[in-house]
């Protein structure tokens, strides 16, 4: 049998300016800061969610090793919710950030789902999905 994959640990995303994406992700998406301390003795910054960690990258100054080509506003992310999507809306209103699209339905990894879009300092494509 050959080996499998089950699960993400972390990715990574590389950013102009690592202040204003923790801000965005910790205010508008509910995210938790932290900071950490690699083996290397770099300080470096993550954003934690659920048993996820996004790790993030200085553009320009990155950790090795990284991808080959990066850069701020390359990714497509979806995150699921189970907070219904026009409270995920207000919220946002609230907070200036706007929506691009939905909700409209979508297919993801385990079955349909709704979704809104918007777009986080970098310009990466932010989905934000309740399952149905």
């Amino acid at each position: 049998m050959a080996p499998r994959i089950d699960r993400i640990d972390h990715l990574v995303l590389t950013v102009a300016d690592i202040t204003a994406t923790i801000a965005f992700y910790r205010d508008a998406l509910g995210m938790d800061a932290v900071v950490f301390h690699p083996s290397d003795g770099t300080t470096r910054h993550a954003l934690r969610f659920g048993t996820h960690k996004i790790n993030l990258h200085p553009a320009g100054a990155e950790y090795e090793p990284k991808a080959s080509h990066p850069r701020p506003g390359s990714a497509d992310l979806c995150f699921l919710s189970p907070t219904p999507l026009a409270e995920w809306q207000a919220h946002l209103a609230r907070l200036g950030v706007p929506v691009e699209q939905g909700p409209v339905d979508r297919s993801g990894a385990v079955g349909s789902l709704l979704s809104i879009y918007l777009r986080d300092p970098d310009g990466n494509l932010i989905e934000i999905s309740n399952q149905q």
